[in-house]
């Protein structure tokens, strides 16, 4: 048994994404210990420890950043973890340079995608790419392995010398999927349609707006549905988009929210419509979990998770992706229950959280001292 420190930026990540695969490590005898900013006692309920950590997750400030990696070093040294994962920026970085400092004998980070400090912008994105580069390749250089969640993220960092080379990575397809909690339901009478992201521009919300308006004159039946932090008709921009797509009538923007399966299982076609940033979206294989099939933007693993059971176009192409859901009505109730049914066999096969977890553990345990 292993005592296994998990740290994240954002304590809701590591309960609805994360929050599985701890549960997973713990059936199987390992001691777990999950960090996060205001990390939440309900991590306790299944069986997992929690500790509260100061990472200012969205902050350029040093000084606050020093103050971190002295408060992981200091926890560090009092629970003397065997095991330490960091995912998200800055518990990557600063998790492995503390674990280094602290001797802690096995560090892993896990890359969950490339995120803002990657992406295209003006000068000020550029700056914090730089530093973050740096800061990558300071942090990661003692680690025992770099998880990745797809093949472009890996050979990114191999390509900008963020880690030593390619047998310090290891590429893993997501957390797993808990295919025991997402689980289908009867497929609805109205055809609606479903995306889940943050309001950031990345997630291409646009691009979904877009291609409802496309798909609405065709088939005005239609209702497009959208959750997540961010999305409420109290925002301007997103009034907007939805008001130049003609599409007010049909969408509904739900917010945020907390029963995840039920509302994926209530849908009959499911969307991702990412431009930048996915490695492997958890919202797609969770959909496909529920035996909704999905159309896709060809961003990360979500392609490879779809693979013959859905559709992939390319991003940024609302045209696109109204052909797919197009291809989709056409097909049917029957034709899409059928093609659901193949999504969750494929992710029951290949991502769940039992084969998921399994390749995590072989793999700590292939670089035991």
């Amino acid at each position: 048994m292993s005592k296994v420190v998990v740290m994240g930026s954002f304590a809701g990540s590591l309960i609805n994404f994360r929050g599985p695969l701890l549960r997973e490590m713990v059936g199987r005898g390992h001691e777990v210990l999950a960090c996060a900013p205001d990390a939440s006692p309900d991590l306790q309920e299944n069986g997992v420890m929690y500790r509260s950590i100061p990472i200012d997750r969205t902050g350029l400030n040093p000084v606050r950043d020093i103050y971190t990696i002295c408060r992981l070093i200091s926890l560090f040294r009092e629970v003397k973890p065997d095991v330490i994962l960091g995912y998200t920026i800055k518990p990557v970085i600063y998790g492995s340079i503390a674990g280094r400092i602290a001797g802690v004998p096995r560090i892993f980070s896990m890359i969950t995608g490339l995120g803002y400090a990657f992406s295209d912008g003006g000068l000020k994105e550029w700056l914090v790419g730089a530093v973050v580069r740096f800061l990558y390749k300071l942090g990661m250089g003692a680690d025992r392995r770099v998880f990745f969640q797809n093949p472009d993220d890996r050979d990114f960092f191999i390509k900008q010398n963020l880690i030593r080379d390619f047998e310090q990575s290891a590429l893993i397809n997501g957390s797993g999927v808990d295919v025991d909690f997402f689980q289908p339901a009867s497929f609805p009478e109205k055809v609606s349609f479903l995306l889940i992201a943050r309001l950031i521009k990345d997630k291409g919300i646009l691009e979904y707006v877009k291609a409802a308006g496309i798909l609405h004159k065709d088939y005005p039946f239609a209702h497009f549905l959208l959750c997540g932090d961010g999305i409420s008709w109290d925002n301007p921009s997103l009034n907007t988009w939805i008001d130049e797509a003609n599409v007010r009538p049909v969408t509904h923007l739900l917010g945020r929210w907390d029963d995840m399966p039920s509302l994926q299982a209530a849908l009959d076609i499911a969307s991702s419509s990412s431009s930048w940033g996915e490695s492997f979206p958890n919202v797609v294989g969770e959909a496909m979990a529920c035996g909704v099939p999905c159309v896709v933007t060809d961003v990360g693993d979500s392609a490879l998770i779809v693979g013959e059971t859905g559709r992939s176009v390319s991003p940024r192409n609302p045209e696109g992706l109204a052909q797919g859901w197009r291809e989709f009505i056409n097909m049917g109730a029957e034709g899409r229950k059928r093609l659901g049914a193949l999504a969750r066999q494929r992710i029951d096969e290949h991502f769940s959280l039992d084969t998921v977890a399994k390749k995590y553990e072989s793999l700590y345990e292939s670089v035991v001292p």
